[in-house]
C-alpha cells in the first residue's frame, strides 16, 4: 500500500486537492495517509462499497471508548445522541422517527417558499457593477432560513445559528486545537439551551413544523428522549445548511468559470455535476467491527477507514474525462457525494430541491453575473466549501 504524506491545511491542498487525489486513485484502491495515519479508500468502486459493508460503521468499539477531555464534555454530550455517529439498533430507531417528520411531502411543499426566498434575496443585491460576495448574499441566508422554517425556529435566530454551528462543526475539521474545541463545547451548550426552551414552548403549543413533529413521533409506542431531540434539533440544523451553502458556492463558481446557465430544464443535471465535481464533504471515516479483507488489506476490529468521497467523484473509470465540468452527463451511475447506506444523508432532498430551486432564479435575474475575483476556498477540510465568492452583475 502506498504511502502519502500531505497536509490538508496546507494551502495549495486546501484550494485543489484533486491533483492529490488523482495520484492517490492512481496508487491503488486503498492508500495510507500520513497525517492522519489511517488507511483510505480512493476510487468509486471501492467507496462505495465500503459505505454499504455493515462490518464498519460510524460508533467507536465500546473497547475503546474514553472519556472526553472537561473542556469537551458539553460537545460531546450532544454528539453521544447523533444519529450520524450511532449504529443499529439505535439508529435504526432515532432515523426512523426523524424520516416520519422528515417526509418528502412537506420538503417538496418548500419549493415555492425557496423561489420566493431567491428572488428577495437578489432584490437586495447591491447595484450592478458593485462586487460583492454572494456567500453572505445568496448561499448562506438561503438555506438557513429554509431550515429555521422546517424546525419551526424563529427566523430572526439565523445569524446565531450560523455561529454556533460554525463553532460545532469545526471540531470535525483538520486545523481543529484547543481554542476550536473550547469554542465548540460552549456552542454545544449555548445551543442546547436555546433548543430545551424552545421545545418546551413548543410541547405546550404545537405548530406544523418539524420540532413540533419530533415531539410527537412515535416508534412502536416510544418517543425521543429530551436529549435525543436536542441532538436530532442540532444535527438536522447543522446539517441542514452546512451542505448546500458549501454546494451552492462551490457550484455557482463551477457554473460561473464554465459560462454555464441553469434554468429549469437543465437544473437537476447541473446539480448531479455541481456535487460529483466538488461535494461539499470530501472525507467520511467509518471503524472496522471485525476482521475484513478490503482490496487485500486485512482491517482488524477498531481500525478506521477514511472515505475519499472528494477522490471517488472524479474516478475515470467511472466518469470520462472527470476533471470537465460536464452538465451533459447522463445521471446515472449516480455519485456518492451524500454518501451511502444507513448513513445517507436524510436532508439530501432537501439540499438538490434547494438548489435546483434557487440557482435557475439567480441566472435568470442575473444574466450578467460574472466573477470579481477567483473563488477562495476555506480551511475547512474535511469539508470543501468556499471562504468567499466576490461578483459582480
Amino acid at each position: 500500500m502506498q504511502r502519502f504524506s500531505q497536509s490538508p491545511t496546507d494551502p495549495t491542498f486546501v484550494q485543489n486537492p484533486y491533483p492529490v487525489y488523482a495520484a492517490m486513485r492512481e496508487a491503488g484502491p486503498l492508500v495510507w495517509w500520513e497525517d492522519y495515519a489511517m488507511v483510505c479508500a480512493t476510487r468509486h468502486d471501492t467507496v462505495h462499497s465500503l459505505l454499504r459493508d455493515r462490518r464498519f460503521g460510524r460508533e467507536i468499539p465500546p473497547e475503546q471508548v474514553t472519556a472526553p477531555a472537561a473542556h469537551l464534555a458539553p460537545f460531546y454530550a450532544v454528539e453521544a445522541h447523533s444519529m450520524l455517529e450511532l449504529e443499529p439498533p439505535r439508529h435504526t430507531r432515532l432515523r426512523g422517527l426523524v424520516l416520519r417528520a422528515f417526509t418528502s411531502r412537506r420538503i417538496k411543499a418548500l419549493g415555492p417558499e425557496i423561489t420566493a426566498l431567491a428572488h428577495d434575496r437578489i432584490d437586495r443585491f447591491p447595484a450592478p457593477g458593485t462586487p460583492f460576495d454572494l456567500l453572505d448574499a445568496f448561499c448562506r441566508p438561503i438555506p438557513v432560513i429554509v431550515i429555521c422554517r422546517l424546525l419551526g425556529v424563529p427566523e430572526s435566530m439565523g445569524d446565531q445559528l450560523l455561529a454556533w454551528s460554525a463553532d460545532m462543526v469545526a471540531m470535525y475539521q483538520a486545523r481543529r486545537d484547543r481554542a476550536i474545541e473550547e469554542a465548540a463545547a460552549r456552542a454545544a451548550t449555548a445551543f442546547s439551551d436555546f433548543l430545551r426552551d424552545y421545545i418546551a414552548k413548543r410541547e405546550t403549543d404545537p405548530r406544523d413544523d418539524l420540532i413540533s413533529h419530533l415531539i410527537a413521533a412515535r416508534d412502536a409506542g416510544d418517543r425521543l428522549s429530551a436529549d435525543e431531540l436536542i441532538t436530532t434539533c442540532i444535527l438536522l440544523l447543522n446539517a441542514g445548511h452546512e451542505a448546500t451553502v458549501h454546494s451552492m458556492g462551490n457550484g455557482i463558481a463551477r457554473l460561473l468559470d464554465a459560462s454555464h446557465t441553469v434554468t429549469p430544464a437543465n437544473a437537476e443535471a447541473s446539480v448531479e455535476e455541481i456535487l460529483r465535481i466538488d461535494p461539499p464533504l470530501h472525507m467520511f471515516t467509518r471503524y472496522a467491527y471485525e476482521e475484513a479483507e478490503i482490496a487485500g488489506h486485512v482491517f482488524k476490529r477498531g481500525d478506521q477507514v477514511a472515505l475519499l468521497l472528494g477522490s471517488a467523484g472524479r474516478d475515470a473509470s467511472v466518469w470520462p474525462d472527470p476533471d470537465r465540468f460536464d452538465v451533459t452527463r447522463p445521471l446515472r451511475p449516480a455519485h456518492i457525494a451524500f454518501g451511502g447506506g444507513l448513513h445517507f444523508c436524510v436532508g439530501a432532498p432537501l439540499a438538490r430541491l434547494e438548489l435546483s430551486a434557487a440557482l435557475p432564479v439567480l441566472f435568470a435575474r442575473c444574466p450578467d453575473l460574472r466573477l470579481a475575483a477567483p473563488p477562495r476556498y476555506a480551511d475547512l477540510y474535511h469539508f470543501h466549501g468556499l471562504d468567499a465568492l466576490m461578483v459582480t452583475r
